[in-house]
């Protein structure tokens, strides 16, 4: 019996054995697995465009080449991601399409699955745009005459452009994508010039105004359609477009404090108030603004646009102002572009350089024009403003800023998180955490050459390759 017992106990102590083997296999084959990185690629000679690579994949070899390294424990601004403004004119050209050709338009654009790029943001005209078949405001008068109750205010043209159809429909692909919007000109009746174009707001007219933007963040709602956010005046020291009006900072933060902050309060408005919506060559625009504490208590942050000064603005005034948000609300490329050019600088100082300078957006104008260019208000709309597609008829063109946006707009989710990425010479980059736990990396190649370099990301290293003014958007 006890030779029994022996028997079976050396049998259970082989069993445990191979048991426990079996498991220290298993254990070290997943340490020893690999992480897949995938990776997205558009080249300036257009060999690539936002084009799927075949896998790279994380080892822990080491190289002497230049290397990128990523440190998620180190945070910044939340992300609510990357679009267009959607103006009257890309509404019109959008809404023409053949029924078929605008919803897969649309779903391209907007829904998030599949290869469907997701813009996230959009950002609209409060009235005309320079980008729009005509001038208009929703409270056009004869001349001579007001309406400070505004009871002739209408957002009828917003319908006839097909603007709040369309945006219907892409609140139905995507429920949770952020709008904010933009006045080119108050009604001309409030002006001093009386005019759409240049011109100042009058002072008796503060509160009408204020009461205009309640009136359209109330009339929209009531389409369906939530504001997030607005911008006081779009680029308010340019008053050569058509609309247009001239506010100064001194104006704007007493239009702020007295008028508009306090009819948002009484209205019980949960939209953002944003300042300046300009060039980063004025930082001081802004600045003078937030330094009024009236007034800084209605600001949720400040908007910029790249047409004058350095990118590295927006970081001066957050770091005055380290509670207020900062948004990037447009950037043009004009026709017919140069194509390795703008994918250059485009990817390095919006895609980039926005949010290394703590954008929290980033938009680019605009949506959509025709092959002319069109449409665009006379005397002052801009002729020449390529959109990030061309439609001609029910034909759509993708023109660069539908590459370079879809390179973040994709990948960088909105709640995303920027971490630290090192500055690596001629490879600018920044690196996001999503919500859903992945890392992003984009890149830019500003060399003249191919430039082989490493992704570093805790003890793990892959190595790269991005051709000469190529940028990839690397995803694990």
């Amino acid at each position: 019996m006890k030779s029994i017992f022996k028997t079976l106990f050396f049998v259970a102590l082989i069993s445990l054995s191979g048991c426990s083997k079996k498991l220290n296999e298993a254990t070290e084959t997943t340490s020893k697995q690999k992480t897949s990185v995938d990776f997205w690629l558009t080249t300036g000679d257009k060999s690539a465009l936002l084009e799927k690579q075949n896998p790279l994949v994380f080892g822990e070899s080491q190289n002497n080449n230049p290397t990128i390294k990523l440190n998620p424990s180190k945070t910044f601004q939340s992300m609510d991601g990357f679009g267009y403004c959607l103006n009257g004119g890309s509404a019109q050209l959008i809404s023409k399409m053949d029924t078929a050709s605008r919803n897969s338009l649309l779903q391209e654009l907007f829904s998030t699955t599949g290869t469907n790029i997701g813009i996230s943001v959009l950002r609209l005209s409060i009235g005309a745009s320079d980008l729009d078949d005509r001038v208009f405001s929703y409270n056009d008068l004869p001349f001579g005459e007001i309406d400070p109750q505004l009871k002739q205010f209408s957002l009828a043209h917003d319908h006839r452009t097909g603007l709040i159809p369309l945006l219907k429909q892409i609140l139905a692909i995507n429920p949770k994508i952020q709008i904010i919007a933009s006045p080119w000109s108050a009604p001309t009746w409030m002006k001093t010039n009386n005019n759409t174009k240049g011109g100042s707001l009058k002072p008796e007219y503060y509160e009408a105004y204020a009461n205009y933007f309640v009136k359209y963040i109330q009339e929209m709602k009531k389409e369906g359609i939530t504001i997030d956010g607005i911008t006081i005046q779009n680029e308010p020291l340019h008053p050569g477009n058509n609309p247009s009006m001239y506010m100064e900072a001194k104006d704007q933060a007493v239009f702020i404090k007295n008028n508009l902050g306090p009819a948002f309060k009484r209205a019980q408005l949960n939209t953002k108030i944003i300042v300046y919506d300009h060039n980063c060559d004025k930082p001081e625009y802004p600045l003078e603004i937030l330094n009024d504490p009236e007034a800084n208590a209605f600001v949720d942050g400040s908007a910029f646009h790249l047409y004058g000064g350095k990118i590295t603005a927006m970081s001066t005034v957050h770091d005055a102002y380290p509670n207020k948000n900062i948004y990037f609300t447009e950037q043009w490329t004009g026709g017919p572009g140069n194509f390795p050019e703008d994918l250059k600088w485009n990817i390095e100082n919006l895609i980039i350089g926005a949010p290394q300078n703590w954008a929290k957006h980033v938009l680019q104008w605009n949506l959509a024009a025709d092959p002319l260019y069109d449409p665009h208000t006379d005397q002052g709309g801009c002729t020449s403003c390529m959109g990030a597609i061309t439609i001609d008829g029910s034909k759509v063109t993708r023109n660069i800023a539908y590459y370079v946006m879809g390179h973040a707009a994709k990948f960088v989710r909105p709640g995303s998180v920027r971490i630290e990425s090192t500055a690596v010479a001629n490879l600018p980059n920044v690196a996001y955490t999503t919500p859903d736990g992945k890392q992003v990396l984009i890149v830019l190649n500003t060399n003249s050459t191919t430039q082989q370099f490493t992704i570093q990301n805790k003890n793990k290293t892959v190595t790269a390759v991005l051709q000469a003014g190529a940028t990839g958007t690397f995803i694990w």
